[in-house]
């Protein structure tokens, strides 16, 4: 199969597993490693297409078991793919919905064949395969697909956790038999590693996966309860049985210190809801630590929100006005904390990228966290 999708190496860090690169897809490049912003439903929370660009949003995500619910692939086909469906002409990440379905604990029944479900929107009932969650995201559009997998809850005997990584490997290779079949090169499908926080199975499982040659590789199955330590030793396990060649993906897994930990053993690109999920409940990053907007020591507290971010909220107004609209429960306080949240993350990644460039990624990520997380934080 000949793909227009592809990636690029572009830089190595000198003393540890960080590196830059570039993504080519149908709808523009992405600089790595990224931050993706999530838009489970075409949408990003409070924000719409001209936020993102304002603040250099390269590529979202998109979620297959919501688009297909809601408002189905019908819809999508005919509106010309999701791109056309939102008005956004840059890269569109799709997940299958495994997590979606796995979160659906008491609603969903797992066989080998695949899962069926009932959907927390009207309790209808549905059946995902392989190859289903496959077409519907051909259907969606989507630049980068993902396979479809079993997300184990967390913790898990080490007897599931097999079982699972197993049957996500057996669907792996069905997705990509249906990728073939359906000649949807121009849509990367990347395949995902599983075996909770068991090395054996997640070696087992990265090198099954990898022999299946995939457009790119996703680590799953994070951030659904253990603890940072586990999730750090997952990915020391995996990267360096995945191809340098190729895109790594840690699903789920946003905070600031988290994704610099992944950055430095080698991942590219990352996903998270945290930023925008915080945002809504008040919670503000900034590169002096966490900030909660509602503490009343900001009512009065006409400086930036963070002096050394450089977006248009921190630009133009003051943590007095931003405490003011969220005090007032106005809807321009989602907006504006969702906006510098993201700008955050994605600066965050940008600043890492340099860094790698530079040859200074631990350098830069010591100063970072180091201000991050420490005297200077701000009305945690």
């Amino acid at each position: 199969m000949q793909h227009t999708f592809r990636f690029e190496l572009e830089a190595r860090a000198p003393d540890c597993a960080a590196r830059a690169g570039r993504l080519f897809t149908p709808h523009g490049e992405v600089e790595t490693p990224v931050f993706m912003p999530v838009g489970t439903q075409a949408s990003v929370k409070a924000l719409d297409q001209d936020d993102l660009k304002a603040i250099d949003a390269r590529i979202i995500l998109g979620n297959a078991y919501h688009l297909y619910l809601r408002p189905g692939v019908e819809v999508m086909k005919k509106a010309g793919g999701i791109h056309r469906f939102m008005q956004w002409n840059r890269p569109v990440l799709t997940d299958s919905g495994g997590f979606q379905v796995f979160s659906l604990d008491g609603l969903r029944k797992v066989t080998p064949d695949g899962v069926t479900f009932q959907s927390h929107l009207d309790g209808s009932r549905h059946h995902f395969t392989p190859e289903f969650a496959t077409d519907v995201q051909i259907g969606i559009g989507a630049d980068i697909m993902m396979c479809f997998d079993e997300c184990t809850e967390y913790p898990v005997t080490r007897d599931k956790a097999a079982a699972s990584m197993g049957m996500t490997l057996d669907w792996a290779a069905r997705c990509k038999r249906r990728w073939e079949e359906r000649e949807a090169s121009g849509q990367a499908l990347f395949g995902i590693v599983q075996g909770s926080v068991y090395e054996d199975l997640r070696v087992e499982s990265a090198r099954a996966t990898v022999e299946m040659d995939f457009p790119g590789y996703a680590i799953g199955g994070v951030s659904v309860g253990e603890s940072k330590a586990e999730m750090v030793s997952v990915v020391d396990w995996v990267t360096p049985l995945l191809p340098a060649n190729k895109p790594r993906y840690l699903m789920g897994v946003g905070p600031p210190e988290d994704l610099l930990a992944a950055i430095e053993r080698g991942v590219d690109m990352f996903d998270c809801v945290m930023p925008t999920r915080n945002a809504r409940n008040g919670t503000l990053f900034t590169s002096r630590g966490k900030m909660n907007i509602k503490n009343a020591r900001f009512v009065e507290d006409f400086g930036p929100l963070d002096p050394d971010c450089g977006c248009p909220v921190c630009a133009r107004y003051s943590r007095a006005y931003l405490s003011h609209l969220w005090r007032a429960k106005e809807i321009s306080a989602l907006r504006l904390n969702t906006l510098h949240n993201l700008f955050f993350m994605l600066q965050l990644a940008a600043l890492a990228r340099g860094a790698i460039r530079d040859g200074v990624f631990r350098a830069f990520k010591r100063a970072f966290l180091d201000a991050y997380s420490g005297t200077g934080r701000e009305g945690v």
